[in-house]
């Protein structure tokens, strides 16, 4: 579609969502009434700025049925977060909702490169985490082969893609790596395996990162980005060009605001993602605060799709790390660590408070552990981390090299922070 006809499928869909929303759900009536807004104010895209924001409390302040739309009768499918720092966040579809969530996911895997010869192989943990079904009815509506295996049990994973002849894996980034480290250690050539394609996704994943798991694996790895406060995954994905996410804006309107002052910033401008959702009947989202950082680029793709694209995720706002006023985003780190031959992928960052002032610990694993025996390697290695994450980050930081595999390995979403200041000490972003 043109850029025009697209905005104009977008208007007329955001205008149904406001009045859905303002006539169905008590919470969104209350806050535009007391904001002054009412449904009829909307009458262009750019008008999303008189709708005040949401935030994940509010799905929390709500639990479990506050933010549906539709009576319970009407929901055939309840996913539900974590809720490892409070509440889980719950999430209701309707029929239609699903048959839309298969869609999107349908569009991202094809631009992916996956067809109906694909046997695809999914890591993501089954369950009220809603990253695994949202692939795998994607991947079966065009047609693809699914091996649901969920996470964990990592050798009889690999085992089944040896003899399944998998040859494609959806999985985190870091649980894709960790399968390539495994399979390298077990008595099986690595010619044994057959994937040609990743689709990963439920966590950040630098662009070296993903060089080294095409390197492990031989494979053309595919980021997609959904949140399901939104819905899943579905929202947006790479396509062969690799060239930013596509998003699905017949489902989804995007804004870009500044995360202190709440303004939406000009096109191409890098802030915090915004998302209404545009045809969702059980739990409708309007002007979501993703907290993720990103921009998005209205140009057409040399893939020959017109959609929009956002860049890959930056990081988070609330995951963003200030120390000693500077910014800090763990995926600044890997991009440096990924890139020197001697370490390993695996990192982690520990905050301390020593003082009044705040340190930063950057722990990586050495590739060859005999060069901790090496006081005079060890050291220019050293060195050379420092200085180059000190050019990166513009700030100093204190670098432990240590032995392979001492480093926790995560099956799920990888935790890199260890934030060791009082909530007191943390300043704020």
């Amino acid at each position: 579609m043109k850029r025009a006809d697209i905005e104009a499928l977008q208007l007329e869909r955001l205008k149904w969502v406001v009045r859905y929303c303002y006539d169905n759900v008590p919470f969104y009536r209350e806050k535009m009434d007391k904001a002054g807004v009412n449904p009829d104010k909307i009458k262009c895209l750019s008008d999303t700025r008189y709708i005040p924001l949401t935030t994940k409390s509010a799905l929390r302040e709500t639990y479990p049925f506050g933010m549906f739309a539709t009576p319970i009768k009407d929901i055939v499918r309840i996913h539900a977060s974590s809720g490892t720092t409070g509440k889980p966040t719950v999430v209701g579809y309707t029929q239609n909702d699903l048959n839309n969530w298969a869609e999107m996911m349908a569009r991202i895997v094809t631009a992916a490169g996956a067809d109906e010869n694909t046997i695809v192989q999914i890591a993501f943990g089954y369950g009220m985490f809603t990253g695994a079904l949202g692939l795998h009815y994607g991947l079966e509506k065009i047609g693809a082969t699914v091996v649901p295996c969920s996470t964990g049990n990592s050798q009889k994973q690999l085992m089944f893609m040896r003899d399944f002849k998998t040859n494609a894996l959806v999985a985190t980034p870091s649980y894709a790596l960790y399968l390539s480290e495994l399979a390298k250690e077990l008595e099986y050539p690595m010619s044994d395996y057959n994937l040609k394609l990743g689709l990963l996704g439920s966590e950040g994943c630098t662009p070296e990162m993903r060089g080294q798991i095409e390197k492990n694996w031989g494979m053309f790895v595919t980021d997609n980005y959904g949140l399901s406060e939104t819905g899943g995954p579905g929202m947006s994905g790479e396509c062969r060009e690799r060239n930013g996410l596509h998003i699905n804006e017949d489902f989804f309107y995007c804004e870009i605001i500044d995360p202190d002052t709440e303004e939406v910033l000009p096109p191409g401008s890098t802030g915090e993602l915004v998302v209404t959702t545009l045809t969702k009947e059980g739990i409708p989202m309007l002007r979501y605060r993703t907290r993720d950082i990103t921009r998005i680029v209205y140009e057409p793709c040399k893939c020959g799709r017109t959609t929009a694209r956002m860049d890959k995720i930056k990081g988070r706002s609330d995951d963003m790390l200030i120390i000693r006023g500077v910014n800090v985003f763990p995926s600044q780190v890997e991009s440096v660590i990924v890139g020197i031959e001697e370490l390993g992928p695996h990192y982690q960052l520990v905050v301390r408070r020593e003082g009044f002032s705040d340190t930063l610990e950057v722990q990586v694993e050495l590739i060859d552990g005999s060069l901790l025996s090496s006081f005079e390697n060890l050291k220019k290695l050293q060195t050379r981390v420092h200085d180059q994450l000190k050019t990166v980050l513009g700030i100093e930081s204190k670098i432990s090299l240590v032995q392979p595999k001492t480093l926790e390995r995560f099956q799920g979403k990888a935790h890199r922070v260890l934030d060791l200041r009082g909530e007191g000490d943390k300043p704020k972003a």
